[in-house]
């Protein structure tokens, strides 16, 4: 644009900014270039002489040239700051990356770094990383929040459906505020926003979901003091470290279920090696059971009891010493008491689970049960049944000391524990009815790949060679040899036809 007298162009007394040019700067004749890149305006060059002096082609031309250089200077530095921050980006993502593998299943350093990273290069004041567990949310990690703020936030809370935080809950994946002091729920006194704003100093916000496979994991929220919308680079580059930590969460996960997987897979394979080194013997059985599946479930203390026909006896107790002699010293129980947890169990429910046990009717209406309660401090309460063919044989205790249930997960793996400890009773059993029936019979016995032969207290060896027996003079009398099939039928026919045992039984163990 080249006009050769400024005041004389109908704009002068249009237009106020032309006139301060004229007035006030002395502008007469003005040459105008336009910085262009790709058709699009970046800029222009403006020159103004005070008198009326056009410019000729050549200054013209050259104007031009110093637009064209200021072009590829804007460019370079565009350039130079898109390379600059892609590559603190690139390293902010390392940087992220190498914590996640520092920590394999430790969030916390995780969403600290993340935080740290993504509001310095959002340019950000503070940032909040939320976590959700299916109800609320919980402040997982801060990063700049003021204490007044920081103190809110310590405990878990539901947004209101007109939050950012409530959008993202009821499935948008982004959130942009403006303005948090602008918006109808601010001027409504909801607390939380305001809470927000007055206590953590934030106007403009960003809010971003974390999800897997469409459910939420938590949400990522950056926040700037001044009203300052964030750009799409940089709600692209939050979107990026909200993929991030979904990555870390599900990798965190994955070693968290592979670790209590190999821990219970460790526990069940230590009971076992107790239940065969204990063949009839329970009391071992019991204590192991109960102490592997306190720890796995993350118990204080409780105990495991066993029903031998109306009475109740406790077998195995975990915890404090004051309260396992307290518990001890309260022996054998009879049930009948329609609040006591054991007899809802009677009644056939398929667990007791109180979050709170001191809410509960049982706890206020059942002397016994409340001194034991009290003597455990337990505010929690677990009972899992010990059944066979529907027919309760006992019950394992489990109390925590504060407020928080177990989750389905705990509960299905106390189930395992019981059942292992059934199996046990039952083997016992029939061990012990197996070794009365073999003592009472005289008759030869075949116990997995033994063979005995009790008889008149006197002890037969049979020899796999021959049927020749050898005498020794020990009662309870039982010869033992590796069984073969031939030579449990040379033991059966020694006793026929070379002692005349009237009678010949063969058990299995």
């Amino acid at each position: 644009m080249h006009l050769l007298d400024a005041k004389d162009e109908a704009a002068y007394p249009a237009v106020p900014s032309r006139r301060a040019l004229v007035d006030l700067g002395g502008a007469r004749t003005v040459l105008a270039v336009p910085l262009r890149k790709d058709g699009i305006l970046l800029g222009s060059f403006a020159l103004y002489r005070q008198e009326v002096r056009p410019f000729s082609d050549k200054q013209i031309a050259l104007l031009q040239n110093f637009a064209a250089q200021a072009v590829i200077a804007m460019e370079n530095a565009r350039l130079l700051t898109e390379t600059r921050e892609a590559l603190e980006q690139q390293t902010a993502t390392a940087e992220v990356l190498q914590v996640i593998n520092s920590s394999p299943g430790d969030l916390a350093p995780v969403f600290a770094a993340m935080l740290e990273k993504a509001t310095r290069l959002c340019q950000a004041a503070s940032g909040v990383m939320w976590t959700y567990d299916g109800e609320c949310l919980h402040a997982a990690a801060l990063r700049g929040v003021p204490p007044p703020f920081a103190e809110y936030l310590r405990e878990p809370f539901r947004p209101h459906p007109e939050m950012a935080l409530g959008h993202v809950l009821m499935g948008e994946p982004l959130v942009i505020s403006r303005d948090l002091a602008a918006e109808e729920l601010y001027q409504s006194g909801n607390p939380l926003r305001r809470a927000i704003v007055d206590l953590g100093a934030a106007r403009s916000a960003v809010t971003v979901s974390l999800r897997r496979d469409d459910a939420l994991l938590g949400i990522f929220t950056i926040y700037r003091q001044e009203v300052r919308p964030f750009s799409d680079k940089e709600i692209a580059l939050l979107e990026n470290f909200a993929a991030q930590a979904v990555i870390a969460m599900e990798n965190a996960r994955l070693l968290t279920e592979t670790r209590e997987a190999l821990e219970q897979q460790t526990a069940t394979a230590e009971v076992l090696q107790v239940i065969n080194s204990s063949p009839g013997d329970l009391t071992p059985v019991f204590g192991a059971i109960l102490e592997k599946a306190h720890v796995l479930c993350d118990a204080a203390c409780g105990g495991l009891i066993v029903r031998n026909g109306e009475l109740f006896h406790t077998v195995a107790i975990h915890g404090e010493p004051d309260f396992a002699e307290f518990w001890r010293r309260q022996g054998p129980f009879r049930p009948g008491d329609r609040y006591s947890p054991i007899d809802a169990l009677l009644r056939g429910e398929k667990f007791v689970h109180f979050a709170d046990v001191r809410e509960d009717d049982g706890y206020r209406n059942t002397p016994a049960y409340q001194r034991l309660v009290d003597a455990a401090g337990a505010r929690t309460l677990l009972l899992v049944p010990l059944r066979k063919d529907g027919i309760l044989l006992g019950a394992i205790t489990a109390f925590r000391q504060e407020v928080r249930p177990f989750s389905d997960k705990q509960i299905a793996l106390l189930e395992n524990f019981a059942a292992q400890a059934v199996i046990a009773m039952e083997n016992a059993r029939l061990i012990t009815e197996t070794r009365d029936l073999a003592i009472g019979s005289g008759g030869v016995v075949l116990s997995g790949r033994i063979v005995t032969v009790p008889r008149c207290g006197e002890l037969y060896k049979v020899n796999e060679s021959s049927a020749s027996p050898v005498r020794r003079t020990i009662w309870p009398a039982i010869g033992v040899l590796p069984v073969s099939e031939r030579c449990s039928r040379l033991a059966a026919s020694a006793v026929r036809s070379r002692w005349h045992c009237a009678k010949i039984t063969l058990f299995l163990a």
